[in-house]
Formats: structure tokens, C-alpha cells, sequence
């Protein structure tokens, strides 16, 4: 009866985690209904792991569950994405100051080949690869900090972002403005300094928090 019970509930953790990758990836967008018989056939579940799915998703922010009338993908407005992103600048503050106290010389080396591969990006006009390495570098600042709650709670604040930040990194203008942020970070980890490693951080994300204010609400939409 166990072994049925975790069964049960390894693939509904597998729909969930291929489901976040499809919303998260532009396959469903925000406001578009996630219909329970289509997502049976596409991930090839029972109806209640796709439910188990679908409530785990909406406890992430990613899905809205409505009685009477399924689900769909979560809108988030600019104004929540802005405080999102303000919380955010705390934590990653909080975890970049302890990368610095932890970073080892293979940890340093590898973060400084991310920011010589954001440069060439940046250099060579691949705006989504620029954005994807974004990600790559508070992903991997995060894992030599090794704060395991910090850690939680910025994934957890990540997805509703993600479309967010996405639109962002293609702005004209915009990743030559956050890549020297970037390369600040990184010089302040790798310089094990953890309050120019703070400061570093929270500076960028007050970059972006700017960045926001200023973009236009209707492109962000999307």
C-alpha cells in the first residue's frame, strides 16, 4: 500500500515539474486555461496526479484554481512583479554576502567563465543566450552559498518572474546596462567580500526593479 502511495505521488511530482517546464518555457500562456483532459493525454497521468500537479503549481503562484472553473496559467501585474522582485533583492543580498564567505577557487573560476560567456553575449547581440546565462549565474552564486531556505524561497519567487524578467533581457539597451552589474557580483564573490558581494547584488536588482518601473505594463503582460 506505501510502495502504491509513492508511486502515486513520484508521478504526480514528475507532471508537475514537466508542466512548470511548459509554463515556464511559453508553452501555456498567462490567463490560458489548463484543461484536466488535455493534460492527462499530454503527460500521460490520471486525472489526480494532474490535480496533484495543478495544486502544487497554484502554491507556487504559477496556476490559478478556480471552483466550477478549472485552471489556468497565473497572471502576475507589474505591480506584484515589482514587489516580488523587492524581496528578492533582500535574499539574493543575504545569499551573495554568503557565497563570498564560502566561494572556493574552482567555484571563483567557474563564475568568472559565466561572466566572460555574458560578455561574448552581450557582445555578439544572443540576447536570449545573455538571459539564459543570467539565470545560470544567481542559479550557481546560489549553490556556493548553499543557504537551503534562502535558496527555497527565491525559486519559489522565481517563476512568477520568469515571464517578467524574460521580456526584460530582450529591452534594447538593457543587457549592456546589467552586465557590468553582473561582473561586479562576481568580482565581489570571488574576492570573498561579502558586503561588496551584498551591495553588488542589491544594487543590480535594483536595477531591474527600475527597469520595471519603467517598462511598458502592456509589453510586460505577455
Amino acid at each position: 500500500m506505501q510502495r502504491v502511495a509513492r508511486s502515486e505521488a513520484s508521478t504526480a511530482d514528475r507532471a508537475r515539474d514537466v508542466l512548470r517546464d511548459a509554463i515556464l518555457g511559453g508553452e501555456f500562456l498567462p490567463g490560458e486555461r489548463l484543461v484536466e483532459a488535455q493534460l492527462c493525454e499530454r503527460l500521460g497521468v490520471s486525472r489526480f496526479n494532474v490535480r496533484s500537479a495543478l495544486a502544487d503549481l497554484a502554491a507556487e503562484g504559477l496556476v490559478e484554481v478556480e471552483r466550477n472553473k478549472g485552471a489556468h496559467v497565473r497572471k502576475v501585474s507589474l505591480a506584484e512583479a515589482i514587489e516580488i522582485t523587492e524581496v528578492r533583492m533582500v535574499l539574493e543580498g543575504l545569499v551573495a554576502a554568503r557565497a563570498a564567505e564560502r566561494v572556493t577557487a574552482p567555484q571563483a573560476k567557474e563564475l568568472k567563465q559565466i561572466g566572460s560567456l555574458m560578455r561574448a553575449a552581450v557582445k555578439a547581440g544572443q540576447f536570449r543566450t545573455y538571459s539564459e546565462l543570467n539565470q545560470r549565474l544567481h542559479s550557481t552564486i546560489r549553490q556556493v552559498a548553499g543557504h537551503q531556505r534562502a535558496d527555497a524561497l527565491i525559486e519559489t519567487l522565481r517563476g512568477p518572474l520568469v515571464r517578467h524578467q524574460y521580456m526584460l533581457s530582450l529591452q534594447p539597451g538593457r543587457p549592456s546596462v546589467s552586465l557590468p552589474e553582473h561582473e561586479r557580483i562576481i568580482a565581489a564573490v570571488c574576492g570573498r567580500d561579502p558586503h561588496a558581494a551584498e551591495a553588488a547584488m542589491r544594487h543590480h536588482i535594483a536595477s531591474v526593479i527600475e527597469a520595471l518601473r519603467a517598462a511598458d505594463p502592456i509589453g510586460l503582460a505577455i
